[in-house]
């Protein structure tokens, strides 16, 4: 009896490793199969995207000094890596391969510390400056040839539906840490003040700062788009009316 046992056992066993040998040649297959398709996709889609990619590098040469060369940029910058793998990601997320949109975001995510949502809508010429804490959110939509500095957020306030992120306009710059919040819109050519928090829309051509935002200079005040150094502050503008007002009291009293 034990003699007998012993064998079927073998046998059984034997049947076993055989079926998972065979399943396990039918899986390789099935995945060398979605790998070739998913190469293929690829390709197609970097393809479709190469205009889109030079105009991001042309960005970088004429806004950032310390470019040197087109080869550098393409390489060694981190913002337009994830920018590259937004563009990647959007094709994706717009085929409706979410999942593989969204990993590829999340990888993006990973090697460069800046997270775009496939769903974003971005144009042409989008410069991410450094770029570490960069997030840009499902539903938030970026004009032509604007610059993101580091820590910047386009996110929701959680309290709306649909669409729930902001909407940049072309030209536009927001300053390291600034945080718009909301689906309104930031007017073209507008800058955004570092460490700004915005929470409602931002007329064209104007200069918002503080916490929260302010607009500080609207049309007829011709300022460098990339100077974040020689903006108002509000707070010290109105402390200056007061003491002016106080010193007029003052010569009232005097007099």
């Amino acid at each position: 009896m034990d003699f007998d046992f012993e064998v079927e056992f073998k046998d059984k066993a034997m049947d076993l490793v055989k079926k998972a040998a065979q399943n396990a040649v039918k899986l390789g297959k099935k995945g060398a199969k979605l790998a070739e398709n998913a190469a293929v996709v690829l390709a197609k889609t970097v393809k479709a995207i190469k205009e889109e990619i030079k105009n991001d590098v042309e960005a970088v040469k004429q806004r950032d000094p310390a470019a040197k060369n087109g080869v550098e940029i393409l390489l060694l910058y981190s913002g337009v890596h994830a920018i590259f793998a937004y563009r990647v990601s959007h094709k994706l997320y717009i085929g409706k391969h979410y999942f593989s949109a969204r990993l590829v975001s999340q990888l993006a995510k990973f090697f460069t510390g800046i997270e775009i949502h496939p769903g974003a809508t971005i144009g042409k010429g989008l410069f991410i400056d450094h770029g570490t804490g960069v997030v840009i959110g499902e539903t938030a939509e970026i004009g032509d040839n604007c610059t993101l500095y580091q820590g910047v957020t386009l996110g929701g306030t959680g309290k709306d539906v649909g669409k729930r992120h902001p909407t940049l306009g072309n030209n536009v710059m927001v300053g390291s840490g600034a945080k718009v919040l909301g689906p309104f819109k930031i007017g073209d050519n507008s800058k955004i003040a570092s460490n700004a928090v915005v929470l409602e829309e931002i007329p064209p051509d104007s200069t918002a700062v503080g916490i929260p935002a302010r607009v500080v200079r609207r049309k007829g005040v011709k300022t460098d788009n990339m100077d974040q150094i020689h903006i108002p502050d509000p707070v010290s503008q109105e402390l200056c009316k007061l003491e002016h007002r106080i010193a007029m009291l003052e010569k009232e009293i005097k007099g």
